[in-house]
């Protein structure tokens, strides 16, 4: 981002995560409790690319080998005549997504866990900033009115 800029940057989406990036704005007199917001959000953020990226990589290699399994019990090719990628009925991939959701049931649970957890720590991690900014403006508020 340019050095002018004052607010935060997000990038395309990700390959692997799917999830846009962020490059958080740090301002040049950022207070203590500001400083541990943006680290709960750039870590929440950094755990969150983690968890998808591996996610997405395991799906997509478990989807492709169940594919190949499939049409090789068919007798069939990943690759019709006409060069074309084979596909599989809407039905056979619902058994793929139904069993690849429930043996990841685990992952997915901890992962809203923490998911909520960090959530949390960030909602009252802004609210204490909030409160620190309009108790920071009232206090110039006063000193201004005062001379």
């Amino acid at each position: 981002p340019p050095a002018h800029s004052r607010n935060d940057w997000i990038g395309p989406p990700d390959k692997h995560s799917n999830l846009r990036p962020v490059i958080f704005y740090v301002p040049p007199k950022e207070s203590h409790l500001e400083r541990r917001l943006r680290e709960a959000r750039q870590e929440a953020q950094a755990c969150n690319q983690h968890f998808w990226a591996r996610h997405n990589c395991a799906f997509r290699q478990e989807k492709e080998e169940f594919i190949y399994s499939r049409l090789k019990a068919k007798g069939l090719e990943m690759r019709d005549e006409t060069g074309q990628k084979a596909t599989l009925n809407a039905e056979e991939m619902a058994d793929f997504y139904k069993d690849f959701l429930s043996k990841n049931f685990r992952k997915h649970m901890q992962y809203n866990r923490d998911w909520y957890k960090r959530n949390f720590t960030i909602t009252f991690l802004m609210g204490q900033v909030a409160l620190a900014r309009a108790l920071r403006w009232l206090r110039w508020k006063k000193k201004n009115v005062g001379n």
